[in-house]
């Protein structure tokens, strides 16, 4: 069994041996492409002024109750059960444009399928474009929940993929220094989940 195991191994490190991979950290390249930071600028504006507007029906039906605790001692039983609904409907209204404006599917959601999705859909095809002339068999996503646990600045195509789209790298320059090797350890990998 362990010599099928070793054979195994042998025969995996020879074949991506004979392949070329890179990696791009996207978060970089979007971080340095204008029309991204000036779509997210325009979400966050919009997700400010949606919040606010939910947050004025929210004190207005706070608001309503503190005016009905006060006030239903002097009301009939009729008038109390016809607040306590005219509350409860302002209530409901408020949850339902919050929902509607952040929820699953919500116009927050559908803003940011509008703006940011053909951005992140040039940034992919320009990936394919440099991997395909490049001869990559794979390009890993050095950003987000992909592990790369050791990476040679060589084979970071971030820059190519920036330069790709018509812009100056390092414009916002998070990325690691140029001659850095990354290594990651298993502590990194546990602190990450």
């Amino acid at each position: 069994m362990k010599k099928l195991f070793f054979i195994i191994l042998i025969l995996i490190a020879g074949v991506s041996n004979a392949q070329k991979f890179a990696y791009v950290d996207t978060d970089y390249v979007l971080a340095n492409l204008p029309e991204y930071t000036g779509a997210q600028k325009q979400i966050n504006d919009i997700s400010v002024k949606w919040q606010k507007e939910i947050e004025e029906k929210l004190s207005e039906v706070d608001k309503m109750y503190r005016d009905y605790q006060v006030e239903k001692i002097l009301m009939s039983e009729e008038m109390r059960i016809k607040k306590e609904e005219e509350i409860i409907k302002k209530e409901k209204e408020a949850k339902e444009l919050q929902k509607k404006r952040f929820g699953q599917d919500g116009d927050l959601f559908k803003k940011q399928q509008e703006l940011i999705k053909p951005i992140q859909d040039k940034v992919y095809n320009a990936i394919v474009e440099i991997a395909e002339t490049k001869g990559y068999a794979m390009v890993f996503d050095k950003s987000g929940s992909t592990t790369v646990l050791y990476s040679q600045k060589r084979y970071d195509i971030s820059n190519d993929v920036i330069k790709q789209l018509g812009y100056e790298p390092g414009m916002n320059d998070d990325n690691d220094d140029e001659d850095e090797e990354e290594i990651s350890t298993p502590n990194d990998r546990k602190n990450q989940k």
